[in-house]
């Protein structure tokens, strides 16, 4: 079975293009396994520093395919919906437990657990008509989905979280980046663009200091203000011993631009 996922790797940068724009490239339920396997295998992969998730022909990506998953999970029993929702949350487990800044660059529709994606992403372009909904609600479901409720408060508030998760509705491109969903609204013709040039920038960066960043910013939800500051100590302490610092000492002085080597 096809999961209609294309995946590139070019100058350290990796694109993930969902891939099935005759379906607004709906996801399947071999894609969230390819997803879950890749970003594993990614988390132990040092030729790839940076990825940039996008969808084909002018969408993202329209969430769960309502004849091939939706319509089988009604179906199913306790164990099999247990063991599916599982494998969804997996995905967005093992994508933030790699190392690798993520850059989503969404246009057209980004709905459901598409949007999910979208959001479990470090970072997030958009288009202004772009229509990101987590419309759950709206088929039954809890917005809980993927991480949602963990995610979206911290992205743009509680308050605004708690008003898309209940009604499900769409925000347009110009409301998610006033929200604080998108930090950048590009026309949809430069959007991949500027999100591969904005990645690979970072892949060309100290990559070890941005993993490092990465799982700061995921751990310290949980910590007190005192734990979080002798985290921090101790992250910055081991960042200081890597060339990337040295070098970047050395080209201060030099009155140069550092080069990173990602070590």
């Amino acid at each position: 079975m096809q999961s209609f996922i294309n995946i590139s790797v070019q100058q350290k940068l990796a694109t993930l293009t969902f891939d099935r724009p005759e379906r607004k490239n709906a996801l399947r339920f071999e894609t969230y396994a390819v997803l879950g396997d890749w970003f594993r295998q990614l988390a132990n992969t040092s030729d790839i520093k940076a990825v940039v998730m996008t969808g084909a022909e002018d969408n993202f990506c329209s969430g769960g395919d309502v004849h091939d998953i939706i319509g089988p999970l009604t179906q199913f029993e306790m164990p099999e919906l247990l063991e599916f929702t599982r494998m969804t949350s997996a995905v967005v487990q093992a994508m933030r437990a790699c190392p690798q800044p993520m850059i989503a660059a969404v246009d057209g529709v980004c709905a459901g657990a598409g949007a999910a994606l979208a959001l479990a992403c470090d970072i997030r372009f958009g288009t202004a008509r772009s229509k990101t909904a987590f419309l759950f609600s709206r088929v039954g479901l809890a917005g809980c989905d993927m991480g949602v409720s963990t995610f979206l408060p911290r992205v743009i508030g509680l308050g605004r979280a708690s008003e898309l998760l209940y009604s499900g509705r769409a925000m347009d491109g110009e409301e998610a980046e006033r929200w604080g969903f998108f930090n950048r609204l590009c026309s949809p013709d430069v959007l991949l663009g500027e999100a591969q040039a904005f990645a690979l920038e970072l892949a060309n960066g100290p990559t070890v200091a941005h993993a490092m960043t990465k799982k700061m910013l995921q751990q310290e939800w949980n910590m007190s203000l005192q734990e979080a500051l002798q985290a921090e100590a101790q992250a910055q302490a081991m960042c200081m011993t890597t060339q990337d610092f040295k070098r970047a000492y050395q080209a201060f002085v030099a009155k140069t631009q550092p080069v990173f080597e990602g070590n």
